[in-house]
């Protein structure tokens, strides 16, 4: 019999699989911090024969290349990326056995990138699983966008005739199981649900469903913003990645601390907004770590800046260390632990700032108090309606645009309360006043404020 592994990396939105049988398995699309892989093949008692890529990924940073050498396992990397390192080049049909009966299939897939290759898995001949990383996703399909502007409709129609292609190879019941859309910025929409097959998705998705001009048109028309790290993501993992280190960061005091941030480093404090809101070292920056980490904070910071990391555990240092690793931002400059008081020099006090809900704006508005409200959300999100009056600056835009932002007391707002605490961060580092609308964005109108839309 056998099996496939699901590993969620929920900060990414991504997936990663092992699959094989009692002796053997492939490990598709593995994240950088490999020891989790590797643990779940333990647990199975197979070997790692195989890892194999679907594309030289744009969002992380592979561990594919590090696991390959660790395990002995052969590396399939599909044979049109240009990669600088020792591989097995797979092409269009090329098969290999991961275990009895259990046989691999490359499947070109171009779309997502144009080297793009999906894997169909069949025991004893039969199709039990697709691995199609970023081609035919949940309810979409991966975006075209993310390797040079001028191939992005081309690739927009390559992306429809592969779902096509997968669609017509395999049959109904085979689980589609890719690599994103699971609130991964490379889907080209939001994908819905957590589970599909080849016959779901040919009857509910758009590249299935719609003709090709209509699809095309749509999925361009779209598109999201592009985090500014993914720029990073492509050449590293074409270069062969170096191995990670998640071993402990230095431990810092109050006076490194201060050090840091007078040297223009970042200090990120990954407690939650409520807890930074009331009580946090002046001038850091708050990047919830059970929210994005990962994608915000790679997506504001300048690429390299060193960062020193403060949270209540250490555990909670070691999560984000991970997190951070797979989008290579490695070896954080330091870390500090326990009590927020401990975090400043002797003498200072620890910063602070109101948080609030979209009613309280609602009774500072009718006092006729003259506020500032900023919007930090994306341009798409801002379209469906947004706050008569307000100032519109897209989160990983505010670091670069913070000086266009109006005088006088700031209200910053979001969807629900993560983004506008990271925008609240980096306003009050800069010695703005400014309440954190910690609320849904439905709460606005339930709470009379005017909205426009357009």
């Amino acid at each position: 019999m056998f099996f496939v592994d699901t590993m969620e990396f929920e900060g990414l939105g991504n997936r990663s699989y092992l699959a094989g049988g009692p002796n053997a398995a492939v490990a598709v699309d593995p994240p950088r911090d490999i020891d989790q892989v590797i643990a779940a093949a333990a647990r199975r008692g197979v070997r790692i024969a195989f890892v194999a890529e679907t594309h030289v990924h744009n969002d992380y940073i592979t561990g594919g290349l590090e696991l390959a050498r660790v395990t002995g396992a052969q590396y399939l990397v599909p044979a049109g990326a240009h990669v600088s390192f020792p591989r097995t080049p797979v092409a269009d049909g090329d098969t290999v056995t991961v275990d009895e009966g259990l046989v691999l299939r490359a499947i070109a897939t171009p779309g997502h990138t144009p080297h793009h290759t999906s894997y169909a898995l069949t025991e004893d001949g039969r199709g039990v699983a697709a691995f199609t990383g970023g081609s035919l996703l949940i309810g979409t399909v991966g975006r075209p966008d993310l390797v040079e502007p001028r191939l992005t409709e081309q690739l927009a129609r390559a992306q429809y005739a592969s779902a096509h292609r997968l669609a017509d190879e395999l049959d109904d019941e085979v689980p589609v199981l890719p690599t994103h859309g699971f609130g991964s910025f490379c889907s080209s929409s939001q994908a819905e649900g957590d589970a599909t097959t080849i016959g779901k998705e040919r009857e509910t998705n758009d590249a299935m469903t719609l003709d090709v001009d209509t699809f095309v048109a749509q999925m361009l028309a779209g598109l999201d913003d592009v985090p500014a790290y993914y720029a990073h993501m492509g050449p590293a993992n074409a270069a062969g990645p170096v191995p990670v280190d998640l071993t402990p960061p230095e431990r810092a005091d109050g006076e490194e601390i201060a050090s840091r941030l007078a040297a223009g480093e970042w200090v990120v404090d990954l407690r939650s907004r409520m807890a930074f809101a009331e009580g946090h070292v002046a001038g850091s920056f708050n990047f919830e770590g059970e929210g994005k980490l990962a994608t915000y904070l790679a997506w504001l910071i300048p690429w390299g800046k060193p960062v020193t990391l403060l949270a209540d555990t250490p555990g909670q240092i070691a999560d984000a260390q991970r997190e951070l690793a797979r989008v290579g931002i490695d070896r954080p400059a330091a870390a500090a632990t326990g009590d927020p008081a401990g975090w400043v020099r002797e003498g200072e006090q620890l910063a602070s700032f109101p948080r609030a809900r979209f009613a309280d704006l609602a009774d500072v508005r009718e006092r006729g108090d003259d506020v500032v409200v900023l919007d930090v959300r994306r341009d798409s999100e801002r379209v469906g309606g947004y706050i008569e009056g307000s100032v519109h600056i897209p989160i990983h835009e505010l670091h670069g645009r913070i000086g266009e932002v109006p005088e006088g007391t700031v209200w910053v707002h979001c969807a629900g309360g993560m983004r506008a605490a990271i925008a609240a961060s980096l306003l009050d580092a800069v010695g703005r006043e400014v309440v954190a609308v910690d609320d849904g964005f439905d709460a606005a109108t339930d709470a009379g404020l005017s909205l426009a839309s357009g």
